[in-house]
């Protein structure tokens, strides 16, 4: 395949706006499927553009465009109608909209219709030809969609792979072959050949990563063994102020299981946000110290690591275990004491970020291992670590909530324990849906709760000003919603936090939220887990809808956990899928109707910014192919007559996801 530089119009800084965006060579892109499609073939009324409709319309301009200048913005607005009605449009920043728009003229738009005071309007409809299905693309930064359509044409017309499927599997679950699927997938003929498509790339994505997660697993390695008596682990349950959920005592009989062997343990242990994980790491790391042996605990933020510190002191300090704090941020006479207390093994368990896989470290004795949130560690991170000792067990924790299915594919190397039920006392949050036009009253509410003494999280999309790539509408942006809030409630102390401020100033921003310095935090999903403040009591999320349900399940259980009554208030116009949240608490509920309206991708991929490490996966909401897909990859490699192409299956798993499923934080 060409190299991506010989293709007209990819000069110097296109080059670099693509590899920014992980488009590193001509595959790449071709594996960067739309992110979306514009049907223009059945083009509706401008009366049936209802308010939240995103579709392509026809019509003809009803009178003379006009340019209107106010404040320095410039805005171009025309109706458009036919026999059945019209809705307004209006084109920001495009003054040349004006004279492309002639009255009585026929014309084919595409957009979202929103309600405003004064009406219908859409917002920067494109111009389309009807009759087609467009791809859209993921928006890189200087390169066009046109730019990018043409040259993924291109490289279809001459793209000439192998196909990574045997003849046998695309004859046996009736899949089309990988380069038509990948033609009608960026360039559909038909709606019905598009879902074709979408089926067979998914299904390859799903077929390879299992594959690749599998090679990944390998051999369990003998561990030294980790028991304890029925008197001391009376002990253990007695020490704890409160009595242990009958799911948390579960889990833990898996986990005694699971060390009291001679083979080391590689468990996932998933739960709901508040369901008591933490409590199940730390008797999991009480076994591995009672059992003579060290055990680490790694969190993916300092804030995190530093609440699992005071946590683990105060429990497990009372039964005599030894706990130290290893973070990137200590000077050097810290860190100089801490690497000897974790050498000697002074520390029993070391909790701390990245810094605990740092060249650096030795171990006394390392035969725990545990990583919290693990979603934001890849499995190279974890490998590092437990290469600190010598038949490590791994305890890996995620409040993430993942449908069972996905589960045994995207951690196929894990056995798996769910704590399915919430300790006495956790305060349901009540869930509020907000249209913009209740924002003053909202507004309103986080002052009363201010002058209660209590807080609230703010959280945004983005970080600075941006646009939807489709109808270029202001997005919400954490620094441009601080200042507003802070001109419109001046007697609040309004604090930021984002991915692109320094490492040292986002600490300390969150600590001083902690320690109630600030009455509202401003901030991006980075405070969607490593943050644990009692007095925070109202979350607010912005655009809502641009998020996913499972997300914004997560982002909602960073309220709720202290006494006081928690709202969650989520700024967007009520629709079906976001009424879920209001329904239900369940994280588990959630995450599968997540996965049957978003689609398997969204699991896999980032949210925010950053690349789906399986773009196949962003076209398809089919759960029942992740069945389908797990029952092959059992098939091929559970049966010797079939051994020549599951080899190959694993061939071109490492070469799609050798380094990705080391890397990527889905694993």
């Amino acid at each position: 395949m060409r190299e991506l530089s010989s293709i007209k119009g990819f000069g110097p800084a296109r080059l670099r706006a693509l590899e920014e965006r992980g488009i590193r060579t001509a595959g790449d892109l071709l594996e960067r499927l739309p992110a979306g499609y514009r049907d223009t073939t059945r083009p509706l009324s401008p009366a049936q553009m209802l308010p939240g409709t995103r579709a392509c319309f026809e019509g003809f301009v009803v009178g003379t465009p006009a340019l209107h200048r106010v404040h320095g913005r410039q805005w171009v607005s025309a109706t458009v109608g036919d026999e059945w009605g019209s809705v307004r449009c209006m084109w920001f920043n495009q003054p040349w909209m004006k004279d492309r728009l002639r009255a009585d003229e026929h014309v084919v738009l595409y957009g979202t219709c929103t309600q405003k005071k004064n009406g219908r309007f859409v917002i920067n409809p494109t111009m389309e030809e009807a009759g087609k299905i467009i791809p859209v693309y993921s928006p890189v930064p200087g390169v066009g969609q046109k730019t990018l359509r043409d040259a993924v044409a291109l490289l279809l017309s001459e793209y000439d792979e192998a196909d990574p499927l045997s003849p046998r599997l695309r004859e046996r679950y009736g899949l089309m072959n990988r380069q038509p699927a990948l033609q009608e997938a960026h360039f559909p003929g038909s709606l019905a050949q598009l879902e074709k498509a979408k089926h067979r790339l998914a299904f390859e994505e799903l077929l390879l990563f299992q594959t690749a997660v599998a090679g990944g697993a390998g051999q369990r390695s003998a561990a030294v063994p980790a028991r304890v008596d029925e008197a001391d682990e009376a002990l253990f349950w007695g020490s704890l102020p409160y009595a242990p959920t009958g799911a948390q005592r579960r889990v833990a009989a898996e986990i005694r299981g699971d060390m009291e062997k001679d083979r080391a343990m590689a468990r996932l242990v998933q739960g709901d946000v508040g369901s008591g994980k933490t409590l199940i790491a730390f008797y999991a790391l009480w076994l591995c110290v009672k059992g003579g042996g060290q055990g680490a605990l790694m969190a993916p933020t300092e804030i995190l690591a530093q609440q699992h510190w005071e946590s683990a002191r105060a429990m497990l300090g009372k039964l005599g275990v030894s706990c130290g704090l290893l973070t990137g941020s200590m000077t050097a006479a810290e860190r100089r004491r801490a690497l000897e207390a974790v050498a000697c093994g002074e520390w029993q368990v070391v909790i701390g970020t990245h810094a605990l896989i740092s060249e650096d470290v030795r171990y006394s004795d390392l035969r725990l291992v545990v990583t919290d949130e693990q979603h934001r560690f890849g499995v190279r991170q974890r490998t590092r670590l437990q290469e600190k000792g010598g038949g490590v067990h791994v305890l890996v924790m995620s409040a993430t909530p993942i449908p069972r299915t996905l589960s045994l594919i995207l951690y196929g190397d894990l056995d798996l324990s769910v704590v399915d039920e919430m300790p006495p006392g956790r305060k349901k949050v009540s869930t509020r849906i907000v249209p913009e036009e209740k924002r003053e009253g909202m507004y309103a509410f986080i002052q009363r709760q201010a002058e209660q003494g209590r807080q609230t999280y703010v959280v945004c999309p983005t970080v600075g000003e941006e646009e939807d790539e489709e109808d270029a509408l202001p997005v919400p942006s954490a620094t441009a919603r601080q200042k507003e809030l802070q001109r419109r409630l001046p007697s609040l102390r309004v604090g930021l936090v984002h991915g692109r401020m320094g490492k040292r100033e986002k600490e300390d921003t969150v600590l001083a939220f902690r320690q109630g310095q600030l009455d509202v935090l401003v901030a991006t999903t980075v405070i969607e887990v490593g943050v644990n403040v009692p007095n925070a009591t109202t979350m607010v999320i912005e655009s809502a809808d641009r998020f996913g349900l499972a997300q914004l399940h997560q982002l909602r259980g960073r309220v709720g956990r202290g006494a006081e009554e928690s709202w969650c208030f989520l700024m967007a116009e009520p629709n079906e899928r976001l009424k879920i949240l209001q329904e239900t608490s369940d994280g588990f509920r959630i995450a599968q109707k997540d996965l049957e309206l978003r689609g398997a991708g969204e699991v896999f991929g980032t949210r925010q910014h950053g690349v789906p490490e399986m773009p196949a996966l962003m076209l398809t909401n089919d759960t029942a192919l992740l069945e389908e897909t797990h029952r092959a990859f059992l098939e091929v490699s559970g049966d010797a007559a079939l051994r020549e192409e599951y080899e190959a299956l694993q061939r071109a798993a490492r070469r799609r996801h050798g380094s990705r499923t080391a890397d990527a934080g889905i694993n």
